[in-house]
């Protein structure tokens, strides 16, 4: 499985593999298709190559023993990045690596599942850049992004979605939602927006006032 096809001057957003529970193949080969630039997350690199997919960039603090030569030997070339900050995450590393060399956006996968921590981590942690670069986490069930500005967006008829904050948001308005938001706050662990649904076919619109909310659409 190849990732490249023509790059038209880092139009098209980066792919960023993480190393949690693998995505459905046919997800991966659909995110490729769009993002010819693969930045993958240091043991994660194995699983990769085992899949045959082009990687530019292997980056990680490498805090447990990870084989370099071998990675070279295995593809080349290839940029290997140490990134020994042990007060940012692995995944909050890639982002900003992405960001330094101007990628408007990148899609983020294997960065769910396996271990709760890890998840809750990748999930809330992507709010931070929320106004550097475009992000979408990318999983079998869910893909999820932080709201920046007004959000607008068709759905059809019951599409679940779930408005998550990260801490406290205040002022939420929505419209299109079978349970519209008026004005409304959201506090993580005490009120959220969890599995909401589009009302009709037409467009949902989503703003708040101040904070950071996580928008999830969800499927089984």
């Amino acid at each position: 499985m190849s990732s490249h096809h023509i790059v038209r001057d880092k139009q098209e957003p980066a792919l960023l593999i993480a190393n949690g529970e693998a995505c459905d193949p046919e997800l991966l080969g659909q995110l490729l298709e769009w993002s010819p630039f693969v930045v993958v997350l240091d043991h994660a690199i194995w699983r990769v190559f085992e899949l045959g997919i082009k990687v530019d960039v292997l980056l990680g603090d490498f805090d447990r023993d990870v084989d370099l030569d071998a990675v070279r030997e295995r593809q080349y070339p290839i940029d290997i990045v140490h990134a020994p900050d042990q007060n940012k995450t692995d995944l909050e590393k890639g982002i900003e690596l992405l960001i330094e060399r101007g990628f408007p956006a990148v899609n983020i996968i294997w960065a769910t599942g396996r271990r709760a921590d890890h998840s809750i981590t990748n999930m809330t942690n992507i709010v931070r850049y929320k106004q550097r670069i475009k992000m979408v986490l990318h999983d079998d069930y869910s893909r999820i992004f932080p709201l920046v500005g007004t959000f607008e967006k068709w759905y059809e008829k019951g599409t679940p979605i779930s408005l998550i904050p990260v801490g406290v948001v205040d002022g939420i308005v929505t419209s299109g939602l079978l349970y519209n938001l008026h004005n409304e706050r959201l506090t993580l662990g005490y009120r959220t927006g969890n599995s909401n649904e589009s009302a009709a076919d037409g467009f949902v619109r989503i703003s708040a006032g101040e904070g950071d909310l996580l928008i999830m659409e969800c499927w089984d």
